[in-house]
């Protein structure tokens, strides 16, 4: 059995020229080629914190787990060219009406949230229309939470999102601008 140079494969060093031996097979036997070598590392952007931007959508009609993944992409930066999964890059998100979201199917009736006291027997359930009854904005925090991560970047990306169950919101001198929902 006879022994060959192993094929083309790229070095991992940044823009230096190495001499990699390249098989041409039969007759021509093995050749050194210069090959440039080209690094493969993750981009880590730079996300620079004074310019974010805010962003208000009026969720009157809006479906509630389009509107929440719609946010929840805004939140997190997805919308960007700059996103990293582990990075915040994310906007601020304004939701205004969100008394007036929208669920579809039978979810306005059949739909509860369970909380836990930490008690036995301490499970409380609660209906669709009691939350939007006492907290609507509540429904649409709740439906976001469950869209960003579970964990500390989870936490901060959740302050960036204000939501109100009116169309009045106290963020007019960032000057927010208006997106549509997604439908």
């Amino acid at each position: 059995m006879e022994r060959t140079a192993p094929l083309l494969y790229i070095c991992i060093r940044r823009f230096k020229i190495h001499q990699k031996a390249v098989d041409l097979g039969g007759f021509f036997g093995s050749v050194p080629l210069p090959l440039i070598g080209i690094c493969m590392k993750t981009h880590l952007p730079k996300v620079n914190l004074d310019h974010r931007k805010w962003h208000v959508i009026d969720a009157n009609g809006a479906v509630l787990g389009r509107l929440a993944a719609q946010v929840a992409n805004i939140l997190r930066g997805k919308d960007k060219p700059i996103y990293t999964p582990h990075l915040d890059a994310g906007d601020f998100v304004v939701v205004i009406n969100a008394a007036k979201v929208r669920l579809t199917g039978k979810k306005e009736t059949n739909k509860t949230f369970m909380s836990y006291s930490g008690w036995k027997g301490g499970e409380k359930y609660t209906s669709v229309a009691q939350v939007r009854a006492k907290q609507p904005e509540k429904l649409v925090t709740h439906a976001v939470r469950g869209m960003v991560p579970k964990n500390r970047l989870g936490r901060v990306l959740m302050t960036k999102l204000k939501v109100y169950k009116g169309d009045q919101h106290p963020h007019s001198a960032q000057q927010p601008a208006p997106l549509a929902p997604a439908k």
